[in-house]
């Protein structure tokens, strides 16, 4: 799910577990049509892979989708060095076998990692999104049955691509939702056409304020009153849309068991996030309040429009591998829609 998830574009991860691989991978678990981490980084890949479900190990799913990865990393100094330092740019760089690394080849390797781009200014939700509009159909997984179909759906929705996962579009499908995906740069009025009942605007990479195609098609959503819910780069394009802005955070927030405190209900909810950018709460206009906030650093996880039906989250309630403590907002779209609609 990491790997494939087009909001890890142009970054390495790195795990603190220490054994990954250890039960395969399997194709049902992709969130997207290929890897789009630019690079993995791990402490130990077992030998031997046990999982009912597994159909490939780690190293040869890699191998067969180019993905370079690295093993044999103390990847929990590593992450301490990224909490205290921030987010870094790194680079991994592979060698004949026996070949002596000579103080050269660290200085080459250091001046790539100097030189990848800043995700400040960068727009890669267009890079990452589809090129034409598809229609989504399948289901949430469950065991022994797979993949379902939604047959009978009782609303339409225009879900934007902006690195859309899977299983966002399966979550809405199992909630009698037809979905009609669209290209990033869509404009309102084309997205009009097919009639939504509401709007979605996805998860992705990069830094939210370039997308001035989404904020502005996203304004004018709003603005008509249709039923509008983002998540994670939609939750900060939908903030942007109402004259928030957002900020490069020192390394973000990422992997799952992140607390989430609803401010409507007090209730706390475990997440699992993947951002490097936040919402400033302090620049939220009059008709933006606050639902919900990370109980690890105050920032800003959750608005809600007070005058339209419209509203978003930063975390990833979709997480197949769970928590899914807060995939109640799944259904807080569905119930704006039935509104919209009564």
């Amino acid at each position: 799910e990491i790997l494939t998830d087009p909001s890890y574009c142009r970054q390495i991860v790195t795990l603190t577990y220490p054994h990954i691989g250890n039960y395969g991978v399997n194709v049902e678990d992709v969130e997207a049509s290929k890897v789009h981490a630019a690079g993995l980084v791990i402490k130990d890949l077992p030998v031997r892979v046990s999982n009912f479900r597994s159909g490939l190990t780690l190293a040869e799913y890699l191998q067969r989708e180019g993905t370079v990865a690295i093993a044999n990393i103390d990847t929990r100094r590593l992450t301490r060095v990224l909490r205290s330092k921030g987010a870094q740019n790194g680079c991994i760089m592979s060698f004949a076998a026996g070949t002596s690394i000579t103080p050269a080849h660290i200085a080459d390797a250091v001046a790539k990692a100097q030189a990848a781009p800043s995700m400040n200014g960068l727009d890669l939700a267009k890079v990452v999104s589809a090129n034409e509009p598809y229609a989504w159909a399948e289901a949430e997984w469950q065991l022994g049955n797979g993949y379902g179909e939604q047959r009978a759906p009782k609303f339409h929705v225009v879900a934007y691509d902006f690195g859309v996962k899977r299983n966002i579009l399966r979550m809405l499908a199992s909630r009698g939702c037809k979905v009609t995906v669209v290209p990033a740069q869509t404009s309102a009025a084309e997205a009009l056409k097919h009639q939504p009942d509401g709007i979605f605007l996805s998860n992705g990479p990069g830094d939210p304020e370039p997308c001035d195609y989404a904020i502005a098609a996203t304004r004018e959503f709003i603005a008509r009153g249709i039923p509008t819910f983002g998540i994670c780069l939609g939750h900060q394009i939908m903030a942007l849309a109402a004259g928030a802005k957002t900020f490069k955070m020192k390394f973000g927030h990422h992997g799952a068991n992140h607390p989430v405190k609803d401010l409507d209900n007090g209730r706390v909810s475990i997440t699992s996030q993947n951002h490097g950018f936040a919402v400033d709460e302090k620049t939220l206009p009059a008709n933006l309040r606050a639902t919900h906030v990370s109980l690890f650093d105050g920032t800003l996880q959750g608005l809600a429009h007070t005058e339209k039906p419209a509203f978003c989250f930063q975390g990833h309630p979709e997480a197949s591998p769970g928590p899914h403590d807060i995939g109640y907002l799944f259904d807080r779209f569905v119930a704006l829609m039935e509104k919209s609609n009564a």
